[in-house]
């Protein structure tokens, strides 16, 4: 059993992989954040989380998080080739190899993670990370010497103990794919792992020492894989197939007696359960005891005859009963065994034909949930159609599931570029609505600037600045007062002048003296206050200064505007109008390329269909043939029944009497 196949259909995401990937690129504001559990401590291997410092950066990650892989996959390309990453280099590429592997693109990612992990500075846990997930997803695809590659090159700095046992799992298979057995064993061999690691490790190593000619060797591990006590759905489905794997190398090897008990540990309701009853069958056959045969071989005729060993029983059963002398009672199963294929065989031919037809694979991606793309898709119902029967086995084919795969990722780039022909005609609306506004708007804003008069506003302000330096420094306190101090300043010398000229009654002198005593009051109020007043005037003096510079530029700016927003809205048209025929173009193509992957994928149907239809021939042609063995028999034992119940003819008379 293929851990690998297994793992990927766990409920881990692929975007926790990708995370890791991409440096740990948990924003440090999520892990500064205070924690509403207790926070776990990192595992492991674990790598540390990449502070966001650019803002797209952080735009790709909100896009990811939510699973929406091809969004975030298109903003880091596009924040990529308008240079807005400056400080998340190695991060992003990592990032966007993880992104063409979680849409599919193993070819791009593969060329990326290969750029990349070629650099220099490049952490060595980044490094065995990524080889580790790119050896996985070119294992998941079916390029087993790709993945032993990269999976052989994988260190173990960056892995966590599960990690290293799935990588080292994983490079055996690989192996073992490629029929090198002897390598395969030579990862495997006196390795220690996790318990559960550990039951695959023996489980593959026991399958490489087999089909290398060390049956005793491999029996031995496969045995132990085989009586497992811990119980979980995982280890179930492995012990049944050690089982199942034992069983028929003891039947290859001739070996029935061993074979009989190792098959009947196999539960009845696994997966592996109909190869369990043949094999038992078969052992029971073996060592002449076909009675005992009988009973496993009559149970799968209750199975679906899509299974090729309920497709073995048919004619396994009457063949027992052939043994047993039993004649009546094989020619019966015999015929049946004809009907039944020929039943199903006449179905395989309507199903190839309906596949021929064309619309397989779009009845099956019109069923599946909406807004799916990558690895991980369910489907809503299987289609209401002749061949749904055979889809289960369709689907659970490798090669099957890559190219579907496939071809929904092209699907999912059609509908985006359905959108794309609708958001272009979103930006012609825009753009009318841009040139329209500008036109409409234009005589209106020039008015207003034209009633702005910047010169004299500056003009003023030097004025200003300047009675506050002469204020400052002629000692003139009344000149940075108040309204109400200047103007009682003014009534206090106009006075003073009246009264120079009024004599010197002593009414007058005394008008004199208590104007002395205001001015002073008053002239000691403004110059306690001045300090505070001038840096207040120094203070406005900077902000309109500061606020004129900002006027000037942006009636620089609107100027700017005013000349450049034509040229712009014709270079926006002229962006609009040039993606239209790009969008019909790869319309074009993606068309094209659904059509051939379509083709494709029925043809894997075909054939898969095909290989069936030739099986069940075969069989056919053997129930055909032994039927016919039966009656030719039976008709030659009633000729030979005849003649020995025929009378024995009377002697010859001699001629003349025998005179």
């Amino acid at each position: 059993m293929s851990r690998g196949a297994t793992a990927s259909r766990r409920a881990a995401r692929l975007r926790a992989w990708l995370l890791a990937l991409a440096l740990g690129i948990l924003p440090a504001a999520y892990a500064d954040a205070p924690p509403l559990k207790p926070v776990r401590q990192p595992t492991p291997g674990a790598l540390p989380p990449v502070k966001v410092r650019d803002l797209y950066y952080g735009d790709v990650l909100f896009y990811m998080y939510q699973d929406d892989y091809f969004a975030a996959l298109t903003r880091l390309t596009a924040a990529q080739a308008q240079a807005r990453l400056p400080h998340h280099g190695d991060d992003a590429d990592l990032l966007l190899g993880g992104l063409y592997l979680s849409v599919g693109q193993h070819r791009e990612a593969g060329e990326i993670f290969s750029t990349v992990l070629s650099r220099p500075n490049v952490p060595a846990a980044v490094r065995d990370r990524a080889r580790f997930y790119l050896g996985k997803v070119w294992y998941q695809r079916g390029y087993f010497d790709k993945a032993s590659d990269v999976l052989a090159a994988a260190g173990q700095s960056g892995l966590t103990a599960d990690m290293e046992a799935e990588r080292r799992m994983l490079l055996a298979q690989a192996l073992l794919a490629q029929g090198r057995d002897a390598e395969a064993i030579k990862v495997l061999d006196n390795w220690n792992g996790p318990v559960i690691w550990q039951a695959y490790a023996q489980f593959n190593l026991g399958v490489a020492l087999i089909r290398s000619g060390q049956l005793d060797s491999g029996a031995r591990l496969l045995d132990a894989v085989g009586r497992l006590e811990r119980s979980s759905k995982e280890l179930d489905a492995l012990r049944d197939k050690a089982n199942v794997a034992l069983g028929y190398a003891f039947l290859q090897a001739h070996r029935p007696l061993d074979a009989r008990p190792v098959l009947l540990r196999v539960r009845l309701d696994g997966p592996q359960s109909t190869k369990a009853l043949l094999g038992v069958g078969w052992a029971s056959s073996d060592a002449e005891q076909y009675q005992a045969a009988l009973v496993p071989w009559l149970e799968l005729h209750g199975r679906s005859l899509l299974d090729s060993a309920v497709q073995e029983s048919y004619l396994a059963v009457p063949y027992a009963f052939g043994k047993l002398g039993a004649n009546g009672q094989a020619v019966e199963h015999y015929e049946a065994a004809v009907r039944e294929f020929s039943a199903e065989t006449a179905r395989l031919d309507e199903s190839i034909a309906a596949i021929r037809r064309g619309g397989l694979v779009e009845a099956i991606v019109k069923n599946e949930k909406p807004g799916q793309i990558g690895w991980y898709w369910q489907l809503a119902k299987l289609p209401d159609a002749p061949e749904s029967r055979y889809l289960y086995h369709l689907l659970a084919q490798n090669e099957f599931q890559e190219g579907l795969k496939n071809y929904r990722t092209l699907t999912y780039l059609d509908r985006n570029l359905d959108t794309w022909t609708a958001s272009v005609d979103v930006f012609d609306d825009m753009l009318v609505t841009r040139r329209e506004r500008y036109r409409t708007r234009l005589p209106a804003v020039l008015a207003k600037l034209d009633g702005v008069d910047l010169d004299g506003m500056q003009r003023r302000r030097t004025d200003y600045e300047a009675r506050v330096i002469s204020a400052e420094s002629g000692g003139d306190y009344a000149a940075l007062g108040t309204p109400r101090e200047r103007e009682m300043w003014t009534q206090i010398q106009q006075m003073e002048a009246v009264l120079a000229s009024a004599g010197g009654a002593e009414d007058v002198e005394d008008a004199r003296e208590k104007l002395r005593l205001l001015k002073g009051v008053l002239y000691w109020q403004m110059s306690e206050d001045f300090k505070a007043r001038a840096w207040a005037a120094h203070k406005g003096l900077r902000e309109t200064a500061q606020a004129l510079r900002e006027s000037e530029q942006r009636w620089s700016l609107v100027q700017e505007a005013r000349q450049a927003a034509p040229d712009r809205n014709d270079e926006f048209a002229g962006r609009i109008a040039a993606l239209r025929p790009r969008i019909a173009t790869d319309r074009e193509r993606l068309a094209a390329l659904e059509r051939r992957q379509a083709d494709y994928l029925a043809d894997i149907a075909i054939r898969e269909l095909g290989a069936q239809k030739d099986r069940i021939g075969s069989y056919l042609l053997q129930a055909r043939y032994a039927l016919a063995t039966i009656y030719d028999r039976a008709a030659d034992s009633d000729a030979r029944r005849a003649e020995k119940a025929r009378p024995a003819p009377a002697a010859p008379v001699p001629p003349d009497g025998g005179r």
